[in-house]
């Protein structure tokens, strides 16, 4: 009689012409019942008749076994009679870990996202831009600002000077153009319910950014001279690009705005983005601001205008570009500040060293961030056995 775990061990194996999903369950079954045999001959499983076949063939080929091995040529051979089944394992010798070898960035160009994602988790940057560990296949959240960039790309084509006068047409482009660029994507999202949903969250979110857009053009007139502009630029000796959602020129100064749109969290206040380019963990505006005045444009204002509640009015976070900035506290939560033309030059020159870091080949190590947050929709989350356990993880533990 063929010992329980060899004929367990049959039928898992490719060799049975079980499913892999029955003979799951018949395994389970089987420990309940006396036996494999048992739990087949009792036919404890309701199963479709393809897959009763399977099983019923595969019990008689099992009887057959002992006596022929041939009936399962794929199988391994059953051990030895002196060799138990259930002899205990021997652990290997554990050897020493291998010394780090020093790595650098593949990229022959670098971005503020790049720099954005060491400062946030130096593993984060190395499992993306030197391991290119797995394949992010987007989220819904990633799709959804996709598609809102989209949509406001072709709106801007048209409104480049938005007037208080065309309000109601830049309504209803604004609402074609929101369901042209989601349908684009619409194969991204997992099920109807979801796309539907988040082009009505779209949909909403937009007439709020046209009635924003209204009263920014009643207090000063301004047109958009740019859209998705590429911006390149050596920084510090190395080679940056990246593309500004919207550059505007305001009709009476002359002065330019930069504008990022955010479809995802943003600092609530201008003086908590401040301080995240103070302590070089944003380097995106100010990128664009060398970017743009290296083009010799005079950038008066940074902007983060946030497109993921719908609920809520759209309420800009904006920076006024001056020589010394007013200092204001973290915990103001005025949409509206300064940030002085110095932080916006250290954060070049920490850029600059960055880059030396991360090209020169002296990294060995690229420990994981110690703030949970920044793992929430992190695509490599699972293969990182280093990420800081959440509050709710540590109350389990």
């Amino acid at each position: 009689m063929i010992d329980e775990h060899v004929a367990l061990r049959l039928l898992r194996s490719p060799a049975s012409g079980v499913p892999h999903d029955v003979a799951a369950a018949l395994a389970v079954v089987a420990q309940h019942v006396g036996g494999l045999r048992q739990a087949i001959a009792r036919e404890r499983l309701a199963l479709a008749a393809d897959d009763r076949d399977a099983v019923f063939a595969f019990a008689k080929k099992l009887d057959a076994y002992e006596h022929d091995p041939s009936v399962f040529p794929d199988a391994a051979p059953l051990p030895p009679a002196s060799t138990p089944v259930d002899a205990p394992i021997e652990l290997a010798v554990s050897v020493d870990r291998e010394p780090g070898a020093p790595l650098r960035a593949r990229q022959p160009h670098f971005s503020a996202s790049a720099l954005n994602a060491y400062a946030d988790c130096a593993r984060k940057w190395y499992y993306r831009y030197t391991c290119n560990a797995v394949e992010d296949r987007g989220s819904s959240a990633s799709f959804y600002g996709t598609a809102f960039h989209t949509a406001l790309e072709d709106f801007h084509e048209t409104f480049v000077h938005p007037e208080p006068a065309h309000e109601a047409t830049m309504r209803d482009r604004i609402r074609s153009d929101v369901a042209r660029a989601f349908a684009g994507h619409r194969d991204d999202f997992e099920t109807a319910v979801e796309y539907e949903l988040q082009v009505r969250r779209a949909q909403r979110t937009a007439q709020r950014y046209v009635t924003w857009l209204v009263a920014k053009a009643k207090r000063a007139p301004f047109t958009i001279v740019g859209r998705e502009l590429h911006a390149a630029k050596k920084v510090v000796g190395y080679d940056f690009i990246g593309f500004i959602d919207r550059l505007d020129r305001d009709d009476a100064t002359g002065n330019v705005a930069i504008v990022d749109y955010k479809t995802g969290a943003i600092a609530e206040s201008a003086a908590e983005y401040r301080e995240k380019v103070r302590t070089f963990h944003d380097f995106q505006l100010p990128f664009y601001y060398w970017a743009r005045e290296a083009e010799g444009d005079r950038v008066a204002t940074l902007s983060l205008i946030p497109l993921k509640d719908a609920s809520s009015d759209v309420r800009p976070i904006e920076l006024e570009v001056v020589p010394v900035a007013r200092e204001e506290s973290r915990r103001s939560g005025a949409p509206t500040g300064t940030i002085g033309v110095a932080d916006l030059e250290r954060a070049r020159v920490k850029m600059g060293e960055l880059c030396r870091i991360l090209s020169d080949g002296s990294l060995t190590a690229f420990p994981a961030t110690a703030d949970p947050g920044a793992c929430t929709y992190c695509a490599y989350k699972l293969a990182c056995n280093d990420r800081p356990a959440t509050p709710e993880e540590k109350f389990a533990r």
